[in-house]
């Protein structure tokens, strides 16, 4: 199964330079609903189909925590990965996806999205393995993991450990709450869809039962990025 890789490497903040396209940011609603659309898309549409599967939500929070990483223009996992609420004050773990390439021209949330979704040819849900890297579809469809905030960053001087790190790219990046691809388990229960909810069903998904645990923690991330005052929240999550 896959292993978050946790670096202990110092890192620094991508020079800005001159960036041949304008991306969205984690505000921009399009952004937000294709994410959160094609991530719901791929989880309705597991083989063997999920009895348990939750629908995913954008996490304001979790998409700041993405951007701050993809700022480093590093195709490695967030080194705080495996520290307990350092990345999100409510959420104890979170899960990340990475993607990477160049042109920027070429990003898309969708084939994005895809290439890690594509990933789902490599895993045998009855053995619990892969045959080649599935990790990426394996979080994507972990059945707990019903949060979700991205980011994308134009990298004028190229994205780190990539065969393009000399050529102006794009890095794309995904975490999720609660992180999934947990050793030794399945990302979902087998059976017809939504059998295993507590509640309502949507597009084959099951909706969230209990309050949402994020409430305004979410936005205290935004006060640690844009204000002075960070004594109600964690200004450490933004401390690369």
């Amino acid at each position: 199964m896959w292993a978050w890789i946790i670096l202990a490497s110092s890192l620094h903040f991508e020079s800005p330079g001159v960036c041949s396209i304008s991306l969205p940011d984690i505000t921009n609603r399009t952004f937000i609903d294709e994410c959160v659309q094609e991530h719901n898309k791929a989880r309705s549409s597991v083989s063997p189909g999920a009895s348990n599967m939750l629908y995913m939500t954008w996490d304001e929070g979790l998409a700041i925590t993405a951007r701050a990483w993809a700022r480093n223009c590093l195709f490695e996992h967030n080194i705080h990965l495996g520290e307990v609420h350092r990345m999100h004050p409510v959420f104890p773990s979170v899960g990340e996806n990475i993607w990477a390439a160049y042109p920027p021209s070429t990003f898309t949330v969708t084939s994005a999205i895809n290439s890690w979704v594509n990933e789902k040819q490599y895993y045998s849900y009855n053995a619990k393995s892969c045959t080649n890297v599935c990790g990426h579809y394996t979080q994507v469809v972990w059945a707990k993991s019903y949060k979700v905030g991205c980011a994308v960053q134009v990298c004028p001087n190229g994205v780190k450990e990539t065969r393009f790190s000399n050529k102006e790219g794009v890095i794309f990046v995904c975490n999720y709450a609660t992180a999934g691809n947990v050793v030794g388990q399945r990302p979902y229960a087998t059976g017809s869809p939504c059998t295993q909810c507590e509640g309502e069903c949507r597009n084959l998904l099951c909706l969230l039962t209990f309050p949402d645990p994020t409430g305004r923690c979410s936005l205290c991330f935004w006060r640690c990025e844009t204000d002075q005052d960070v004594s109600q929240c964690d200004a450490r999550l933004l401390d690369y």
